[in-house]
């Protein structure tokens, strides 16, 4: 009949939709694990080749204009809210998905730094909730505008460092943090992935552990610019990639740290499902939930030359807190009550 003829048009309508959806998610998510592994390298491989053609003269008007440009993302960027309004970033948050909980509200009266926990393999939570509008975080904190810091060597290359800073990301070093919370007014929130490489080489599925014991500097930064303290914790961003974990003392650990020691990240020797199929290994991480919760400010006093002692206390203050926001949430996000949070 013609109504049962309707009805399954509509039922093969839904199903080809969601298909495409999927597949427009699939592609999102490539595109941003090509940009955070090969783009820098090969953006710069490509310009050299222009430099070395007929059109050289587009090369070196770019490396004219980088030199001139060298120094803006030291001092903000350049955020641009179309981009971070991309429809791909939708699809980017659907594919996982990724969810950000606001717990308290900021003040537009103050400036911030979040503690980003856990790095993870390629922090796709940090970049998701804080250098897209995807989840809402414009919304969720009015008036408070984000900066993803991340490694410095990143804005050396060209393009992948305008496309960087499109999203309001930042360089991790205290030239650009001290510009951000001191000369571009209140109301800035530096989101720093405080375990950094060292935390990644240790992030497994089943496993919720934080590099953070011995890592103090962006709490002397905030005493410093009476910058308040915002723990934050991303469930479920170890379990998106499986990764060989080398034991301490092993061949494998020491060629990591010495990458760690001497370029600023860790090679991990990871992978993720492929792109055709779940069952096979790739790139793509596993379309496992995120959810990044934004727990309560700590007030910080400002403090031109803050001591050992003032460091301290408000490191211990600070692990207390983001303990206490892993131990609220973790059973509404799938971890059992028994579940305990390993800082290291």
């Amino acid at each position: 009949t013609g109504s049962n003829v309707l009805s399954a048009l509509q039922d093969l309508f839904w199903l080809l939709k969601s298909k495409v959806e999927k597949q427009l998610q699939i592609i999102s998510v490539l595109q941003w694990v090509l940009t955070f592994l090969v783009m820098g390298i090969a953006c710069t491989l490509i310009l050299m080749y222009i430099l070395c053609t007929d059109c050289w003269a587009i090369a070196a008007l770019y490396l004219a204009w980088l030199v001139f440009d060298w120094n803006t993302p030291k001092k903000g960027g350049r955020r641009s809210q179309w981009v971070r309004n991309w429809a791909i970033w939708r699809y980017f948050r659907d594919y996982f998905p990724i969810r950000l909980v606001k717990t308290h509200n900021l003040l537009t009266t103050r400036n911030y730094i979040f503690g980003y926990h856990p790095h993870g393999i390629m922090g796709l939570g940090a970049f998701c909730n804080f250098s897209t509008e995807a989840t809402g975080v414009g919304q969720k904190f009015p008036g408070i505008r984000p900066y993803l810091a991340t490694l410095a060597g990143n804005f050396r290359m060209p393009i992948l460092r305008d496309y960087l800073m499109s999203g309001g990301i930042c360089p991790v070093n205290r030239d650009s943090i001290d510009y951000i919370l001191s000369k571009n007014g209140s109301g800035n929130a530096i989101v720093i992935v405080v375990g950094g490489a060292a935390e990644s080489l240790n992030c497994t599925p089943g496993k919720n552990s934080v590099t953070l014991k011995n890592r103090k500097g962006f709490v002397k930064l905030a005493l410093r610019h009476g910058a308040d303290l915002v723990p934050v914790y991303s469930f479920g961003e170890n379990e998106v990639y499986k990764q060989v974990i080398f034991e301490e003392g092993s061949w494998g650990r020491w060629v990591q740290k010495k990458f760690q020691k001497h370029i600023g990240f860790a090679p991990c020797i990871f992978h993720g499902r492929g792109l055709f199929s779940s069952n096979t290994w790739g790139l793509l991480p596993y379309s496992k939930p995120i959810t990044t919760v934004v727990g309560e400010p700590i007030t910080i006093p400002k403090i031109d030359n803050p001591s050992q002692k003032d460091v301290d206390f408000y490191h211990s203050m600070y692990v207390d807190s983001l303990i206490k926001l892993f131990d609220k949430y973790k059973t509404r996000f799938g971890l059992p009550e028994t579940e305990v949070l390993e800082v290291n």
